[in-house]
């Protein structure tokens, strides 16, 4: 049971909403224009407001039905906060890494805020607000992402001690950061640029 609940985490991280989505509403794999990542905000790149908010409702619901399910389905075994923390990284590994879509998917954002608000809502609700924060100030979803993933340890230690899930949530921010390499080396070389233009050109960033 425990290798199947691990499966079925990682087969779920796998389907990619911004590529489902995209397809059933018409509009270009968003692999294929952009930043090239299946994520939401190069959704929005297509321009298409209400694709970009079903991919990023979907890949957060993804990652916080994983962590419920697991929760219930591990309450009474031992270590199962262990094993739910396992099953909420495999999620996250699976949206970044989906093997239905050769291995290239998003970049685990809208997921990993799913399942931090499974493992606590008061951590996930933290990181939105941080997030919103540096958005309003910057104006750079990137940067805003980042920010919140790096505090994201912080919060989870805070909120909930040395335990498996600030395990996880450790684990899933080194992830994070690793696929926005890119973004932070644009970001050091003050390359990286806003959601929106100002000349209402398309969105660009992460």
């Amino acid at each position: 049971m425990i290798y199947l609940a691990f499966l079925a985490s990682y087969l779920l991280g796998s389907i990619s909403f911004a590529i489902v989505i995209s397809y059933f509403m018409h509009l270009n794999d968003p692999r294929e224009y952009g930043s090239g990542n299946a994520g939401a905000t190069n959704v929005l790149r297509s321009g298409n407001k209400k694709a970009a908010i079903l991919t990023l409702a979907c890949d957060l619901v993804k990652g916080l039905l994983v962590v419920l399910v697991a929760r219930y389905v591990f309450a009474k075994v031992g270590g199962g906060d262990a094993l739910v923390a396992i099953c909420g990284i495999l999620v996250v590994v699976g949206h970044i890494y989906p093997i239905f879509f050769k291995f290239k998917g998003g970049k685990g954002v809208a997921t990993a805020i799913g399942v931090l608000l499974g493992f606590n809502i008061y951590l996930a609700i933290s990181l939105i607000v941080i997030w919103i924060i540096t958005f309003k100030l910057f104006k750079i979803s990137s940067l805003s992402a980042l920010v919140a993933t790096i505090l994201a340890p912080v919060f989870a230690y805070s909120l909930m001690g040395n335990n498996s899930y600030f395990g996880a949530t450790t684990f899933i921010t080194i992830l994070i950061l690793w696929k926005h390499k890119s973004n932070i080396i644009r970001l050091l070389n003050k390359q990286e640029q806003p959601l929106v233009k100002k000349d209402g050109d398309p969105p660009v960033g992460t």
